[in-house]
């Protein structure tokens, strides 16, 4: 019964803290991805440990577009330990504010929903660390501030647990 008792406890205290994205419904300004990721945006960014911790700090410059329903985000990453990366987001806008994404790091097909000013994506990410390759998983939380600017929260979790973290400000130029 102690046992029943306890994973009861734990289900519950995970629930609470949880995120909804219904919460967003009646926020403004209205976040629609072919509006925001439109044109030339930069981005700074820093990567935390499980513990909070800073690991490294970075910055990205995006070009965006959009043809009807589908889009394409170019990504150019440069690390404050030099190190640099490029990621190209494939979008498609499905309709009733959800989107699908794509990119060579992404494990099959990122799944995300729009409400109110908040975007909420949930995808499997390919991590190279110290020359060894990881599958993690995003929870990916972005919000809209105004017109010209965006913050992201990224959960990065591996079987469950919490492994790290991105912070990301995005600004329109």
């Amino acid at each position: 019964m102690k046992k029943i008792l306890s994973i009861a406890l734990v289900i519950l205290l995970s629930a609470c803290g949880s995120a909804s994205l219904e919460e967003h419904t009646n926020t403004t300004p209205e976040l629609k991805l072919e509006q925001f990721f439109d044109g030339k945006l930069k981005a700074y960014g820093i990567v935390l440990d499980r513990s909070g911790n800073m690991l490294r700090r970075f910055d990205v410059d995006l070009i965006a577009s959009w043809q009807g329903n589908k889009g394409e985000i170019k990504e150019w990453f440069e690390f404050d330990d030099g190190e640099k990366s490029t990621r190209v987001w494939r979008l498609e806008r499905l309709g009733d504010n959800r989107y699908s994404g794509e990119a060579g790091d992404v494990i099959g097909t990122a799944y995300g929903e729009t409400r109110g000013s908040a975007l909420y994506w949930k995808y499997d990410l390919s991590i190279e660390v110290d020359g060894e390759t990881y599958q993690v998983t995003l929870d990916d939380w972005m919000f809209l501030i105004d017109d010209k600017r965006l913050f992201n929260k990224t959960d990065m979790t591996k079987f469950g647990i919490k492994v790290g973290e991105v912070i990301l400000y995005i600004e329109k130029i």
